[in-house]
């Protein structure tokens, strides 16, 4: 999400009816939690900074903030507010299991409006959604139903169901108690009067918080499964880059550029730490620095230089020489050299790690212009520019290619480095 992160709890059943289920189907329990488990392991290859939690509801036990006097019972916050991580997928695999007692997903449903108002104060969170897994087998008390509706208009939450069979029109359910389903789990014995009674309150919730498309954000397990299969790619703020595009001495053009495609590098995912407190701080590091006679005699880290082996000498390498040896320009650059054909420049040249799309500056009338000129001309010629490229100060030059793309909503160069 480019603008803020969101936060969105899971809120799944683990309830003993998720465990039934027709002979040779797979048990709505194993269904959601594959979901779970994908959308977990998409979040967290995604690198995304959205916040995650995870609510159980039909537990063995009771852990929630709002168990008082004998309510919300056998509802238990698994995992509070914070970014999904491997440690999650693992709970995930190994600690959450069908557990033996049932609890109203209206009561699982205020448990997570209460986390999420909660947890989410002090935070700049662009979006709230809750996410229910459930096969709604347990009959649900709607007293406050009407209370909750407006509670979740109020707090901005967004909700999404997912069931183990599809959502049918009440005129396709009436008098089909015994109709075979056609691959969704549950629908193979029909649906039972709390499943159907929970259906209407789905539907309800749902077109309350949107008339129009209240009822598509209902999905069911397997179409979850196979969505979830795609991973969702890294997503990045994309960084201005601007610049002067120079052809000679004589012109200029104001440019902004954004990278398109970059390498991905691999983050250090382990630290060092004590073998036997598994502590970080416990570990401490001293680097002493020694001469190569017989009392390995101590040298200051200020006394030492580098030096490079030529031969049996060592020749030394101040501070002062490197200084005097690093290539000198003068900052961020986009100068073009000269243009040659399309043709010459090959694929196998291409020696970069990123792409770079470059742009006309936004609010620049003129630059718009000679960019567009500029673009057409090379489109039209079948040539490319040979450019000379400058990240900025501290930065080497590069050699490379700038082809003309033209899209029906934009005119844009794309600079690989080629030399």
């Amino acid at each position: 999400m480019a603008g803020g992160k969101s936060a969105l709890v899971l809120c799944m059943d683990v309830g003993f009816s998720m465990s039934n289920s027709a002979p040779g189907e797979e048990p709505p329990f194993a269904l959601a939690k594959k979901v779970i488990q994908k959308f977990v392991q998409r979040q967290v290859f995604a690198e995304t900074k959205d916040e995650l939690a995870l609510v159980l509801f039909g537990t063995d036990s009771t852990k929630n903030p709002l168990d008082q006097d004998g309510q919300y019972q056998n509802i238990t916050v698994h995992r509070h507010l914070t970014v999904p991580d491997f440690d999650l997928l693992e709970e995930i695999e190994h600690q959450i299991h069908p557990e033996n007692q049932q609890a109203d997903w209206l009561d699982a449903l205020v448990v997570c409006m209460d986390l999420l108002q909660t947890e989410t104060q002090g935070k700049k969170c662009d979006r709230l959604n809750i996410v229910f897994l459930t096969d709604l087998s347990t009959e649900a008390s709607s007293d406050n139903l009407d209370v909750i509706i407006k509670n979740v208009k109020k707090a901005g939450i967004t909700l999404q169901f997912f069931l183990p069979f599809p959502l049918e029109d009440k005129e396709e359910g009436e008098g089909d108690g015994e109709r075979t389903g056609s691959g969704d789990p549950g629908r193979g014995k029909g649906l039972s009067r709390e499943q159907r009674s929970g259906i209407e309150m789905v539907k309800h919730i749902m077109l309350s918080l949107d008339e129009e498309d209240g009822l598509d954000e209902i999905y069911t397990f397997r179409n979850a499964v196979e969505q979830l299969c795609m991973f969702k790619r890294i997503e990045r703020r994309p960084m201005a880059w601007p610049c002067q595009l120079t052809i000679g001495s004589s012109l200029s053009i104001r440019i902004v550029g954004y990278k398109a495609v970059t390498e991905e590098k691999l983050k250090k995912m382990w630290i060092t730490v004590d073998a036997q407190t598994n502590k970080k701080d416990d570990v401490k590091r001293e680097t002493v620095y020694c001469l190569d006679d017989d009392n390995e005699t101590e040298v200051q880290k200020e006394d030492i230089i580098q030096g490079f082996r030529y031969g049996s000498d060592i020749v030394p390498f101040s501070k002062v020489d490197q200084d005097q040896m690093k290539y000198k320009h003068d900052g961020k650059c986009f100068a073009v050299l000269g243009f040659t054909k399309k043709n010459l420049v090959l694929r196998h040249q291409f020696m970069g790690t990123q792409v770079v799309k470059i742009f006309s500056a936004q609010d620049d009338e003129h630059a718009g212009v000679a960019m567009s000129a500029l673009i057409r001309g090379l489109d039209e010629l079948n040539m490319v520019a040979i450019v000379r490229y400058t990240y900025d100060r501290r930065s080497n030059p590069q050699v490379g290619a700038a082809f003309p793309c033209i899209k029906p909503e934009y005119e844009v160069r794309s600079y690989t480095k080629i030399l």
